[in-house]
């Protein structure tokens, strides 16, 4: 074959690639898994999956460390030795979540039992169905609704006299990982912060509008920050200069800023707590979660049948004050026979493999 046979060969055999990658799309790689601690939320793609890789998962809790998109249920044993289930009992989970607590009392309540499970996650929700579903619990045993735990007196007018209510207050591990559901400082995300981001108004929404005064009551009474009025400065000056908090980094960069005066050996650990409660404080506030408690207490004896029995796992100062007095006042007006004498806590072997579960405190109340 001559020099320009051999040009023209390859002239051609260039042309039919073109025309071939013309016709068939590249495909993507897969994001590589980097490593045993990768830092985006989709590089967990493992941890995503726990049915594909169980033991990347077991690995990562063997670590005292949540893997990314799960949440685990806390004082699970306590929980479950206080409510007593038997079999053919009705109950509420009344904020399912990833279901880990929904799980172990489906467990207990074969046969002809029921359990009512709600969450107002539209995300969440559906996976946990689908997950629960594949476990064995469909509808003859398991039926959830999206709904708000204020709406309980829905589930006992459908179901009748519950004989056990069960509330986790806290925000799931999945929500907090996730970072375009805005719920953490520690990476970029929208500030949005609401449990059901379908509904009301975000956080950045509500920084757009909020008051000097009405912020600095809102960094105290959901979160006891001791530096509420530096920090709401720094916050409405910002937005008063014309710049939108849009984002979770912007919101930790102003609260970092702001208490730059801090004494530079314990600053770096300040400023975290310092974001965790003000982030927390917005959070409460979006979501009106103390409102929403306030009235799931009050409607909360009606839906108990007699002797029937509710358990509270809370997270916060202002959470546990709330129940704490409706359950000692409901018992002095005789309408609880009993209720617990303090709160309970995880153990410290639960604090030491589950980190999260460190600010938990478990009430509970029995029915008359």
């Amino acid at each position: 074959m001559t020099v320009t046979q051999n040009h023209f060969a390859l002239a051609c055999s260039k042309c039919v690639a073109l025309r071939m990658d013309d016709q068939e799309p590249k495909r993507e790689r897969r994001i590589r898994y980097k490593g045993t601690h990768p830092k985006s939320f989709k590089e967990k793609y493992k941890e995503l999956q726990p049915e594909q890789y169980a033991e990347d998962v077991e690995k990562v809790m063997s670590q005292g460390r949540t893997p990314a998109g799960m949440h685990r249920s806390i004082c699970v044993n306590e929980i479950m030795a206080f409510l007593n289930i038997i079999p053919g009992q009705t109950g509420l989970d009344a904020t399912l979540g990833y279901g880990g607590h929904s799980l172990e009392i489906l467990k207990c309540l074969a046969p002809g039992g029921m359990l009512y499970a709600i969450d107002v996650d539209p995300f969440e929700l559906p996976l946990t169905r689908e997950r629960l579903a594949a476990l064995g619990f469909g509808a003859d045993v398991l039926t959830i609704k999206k709904l708000n735990f204020s709406g309980i007196d829905q589930i006992a007018l459908e179901a009748g006299p519950l004989n056990f209510v069960l509330a986790d207050l806290g925000v799931s591990s999945m929500q907090i990982d996730n970072p375009e559901r805005g719920f953490s400082f520690k990476v970029e995300g929208p500030l949005d912060l609401r449990l059901n981001p379908k509904s009301g108004r975000s956080a950045a929404t509500l920084l757009k509008t909020i008051s000097l005064e009405e912020l600095e009551e809102l960094l105290v009474e959901n979160a006891d920050e001791p530096h509420y009025k530096v920090i709401a400065k720094a916050i409405i000056a910002t937005i008063s200069a014309g710049t939108i908090i849009a984002t979770t980094t912007q919101l930790k960069e102003i609260i970092h800023e702001a208490l730059l005066f801090l004494p530079e050996i314990n600053r770096k650990e300040d400023v975290k707590k310092s974001c965790q409660r003000s982030f927390q404080a917005l959070r409460i506030a979006v979501n009106d979660e103390f409102g929403v408690l306030d009235k799931f207490l009050e409607k909360l004896p009606d839906a108990l049948s007699a002797g029937g029995r509710v358990a509270i796992l809370s997270f916060h100062s202002g959470e546990d004050r709330r129940v704490k007095k409706s359950f000692q006042s409901l018992c002095r007006a005789g309408i609880y026979s009993e209720v617990a004498p303090d709160a309970i806590r995880p153990t410290a072997e639960e604090c030491h493999t589950n980190p999260r579960a460190r600010s938990a405190k478990l009430r509970w109340a029995i029915k008359l």
